[in-house]
Parts: C-alpha cells; structure tokens; sequence
C-alpha cells in the first residue's frame, strides 16, 4: 500500500485533505444555515471562507508543484513565481510557470534529439 509513496506525493495528499476539509467546513455551515451560496459569495458569508480556503490550498499545491518541477527541469528563478504570486494572483503566475515548463521541456527534447538540416 505504501509502494510509489514519495515525499511530494504525500505533500500533496495532505494538501488534497486539508483542501477537502477546508472547504466543506465552510459549505456545511453555509448548508445547515441555510445560506445562498453563490449570493454569499458577494455578501461575505460562509461561501467566501470555502471559496478563500479552496484558492489558499491550490496556491499552495501550485507552489510546491513549482519548486518541485521547476529543480526537476532545472528552471531558474522559481521563487519569482511564488513571490509574484503573492503580489499578482497565482492565476497570472501559475499558468507562466507552465507556459515556460513547456517552453523548458521542449527545449529539453530538442536538444536530446536535435534535428539536423542538409545543406
């Protein structure tokens, strides 16, 4: 059962739980006071705490995402998109990230395989 358990899968499940349990504290009191969820949502009700702590857990699963894949593909200044983040949205800064992971991995593959032009 353990097999395959490293240590970024397990921070990402306590992440997961921590995000399942975050949020539906909110959404059940939200339920049981008979609130109107998305109407809270502007009106700051139980619906902004779930809708607060669901964007708190992917920042911070983004984040650890960032640190990990980032070393893994050897990308600098990973700590930018983290700090951005904060003072942006992680939003803006998680899709770069990915946008320049790509960007990395293709230049990862294309210098394992590079093509060679006839002349």
């Amino acid at each position: 059962m353990t097999r395959h358990w490293n240590a970024p899968a397990i921070v990402f499940l306590v992440l997961a739980i921590a995000g399942l349990v975050g949020t539906w504290t909110y959404n059940i009191i939200a339920i049981i006071e008979q609130r109107d969820f998305f109407g809270d949502w502007f009106g700051s009700g139980p619906a902004v705490g779930s809708l607060t702590m669901d964007l708190l857990i992917m920042a911070v699963a983004a984040s650890v995402f960032i640190v990990i894949e980032g070393r893994r593909l050897g990308m600098k200044y990973l700590w930018a998109y983290i700090v951005f983040a904060g003072l942006t949205a992680i939003a803006f800064t998680f899709p770069l990230f990915l946008a320049n992971r790509a960007r990395r991995l293709q230049q990862l593959a294309s210098e394992q395989h590079p093509t060679t032009t006839a002349m």
